[in-house]
């Protein structure tokens, strides 16, 4: 399609169906690919250089470790990194994502985590990414997984190998959302399986979710990806809640 015919048509479709912010809620300009206006995409912040070395939870002090870091034995989540601190510009995305099926966002969230994956050299040998899984009653709700689309996103854009499906949610566990940490840990115990050893055994794995909060998902999901043989397991989600 000739350039001329293609910004009309986006014009057109725009008179249509605005689109809007994500987060303020102002017009977009109809050639505007982001789901952000620019005040809004401006105020995403990176995960700051000052950050835990293990959970990498910023860090307004300074120092290596965060206080339940600090002194605690390695278990089988090597480490965490995130692209974005989860902010509120970031939050009304991510709730789009995920609770009002703006599934077309997956695309330009992986390509921000792609861009963000370079900061942090610490990850840079683990080339297989796996996503963490939805119950299948969750993903029938929902209509996909959004770790998958990040996951998959991720590895097409920063030249690394996705492992589709790699694990299974056993249990359609209760959100987390409202748990304390302690009580995270109790309802995701036991809620994950590895479908195929093979696929997973020897591998550096980075396990991708949308937010990482307390870590427990995906020291639970680490656990299992140990057991079965990986290599080394560490995350890279697209938020991190300070």
């Amino acid at each position: 399609m000739k350039p001329g015919l293609t910004r009309a048509g986006k014009w057109l479709l725009n008179a249509l169906l605005p689109r809007t912010c994500a987060h303020c809620g102002l017009d977009l300009h109809y050639l505007e690919p982001a789901p952000l206006c620019a005040s809004c995409a401006a105020g995403l912040e990176p995960l700051p250089e000052l950050h835990c070395a293990h959970c990498g939870l910023p860090l307004a002090g300074g120092g290596r470790s965060c206080r339940d870091c600090r002194g605690k034995a390695a278990g089988a989540l090597a480490l965490v990194r995130s692209a974005f601190v989860f902010n509120p510009q970031l939050r009304s995305l991510v709730h789009a994502f995920k609770y009002r099926a703006r599934e077309d966002l997956a695309g330009y969230l992986a390509g921000r985590m792609a861009a963000a994956l370079e900061a942090f050299p610490e990850l840079a040998r683990y080339n297989f990414t796996a996503a963490v899984p939805l119950h299948p009653a969750k993903s029938r709700e929902r209509g996909f997984n959004q770790a998958e689309l990040l996951a998959s996103g991720l590895a097409a854009r920063g030249n690394l190998f996705h492992l589709k499906n790699v694990a299974v949610r056993t249990r359609n566990t209760p959100s987390q959302t409202a748990l304390s940490k302690e009580k995270r840990k109790a309802n995701i115990s036991g809620a994950f399986r590895v479908a195929d050893r093979t696929i997973v055994k020897g591998r550096n794995i980075l396990l991708v979710d949308d937010v990482a909060t307390t870590m427990a998902t995906l020291e639970e999901l680490a656990s299992e990806f140990r057991k079965a043989g990986a290599g080394s397991v560490a995350a890279f989600t697209l938020a991190r809640e300070p």
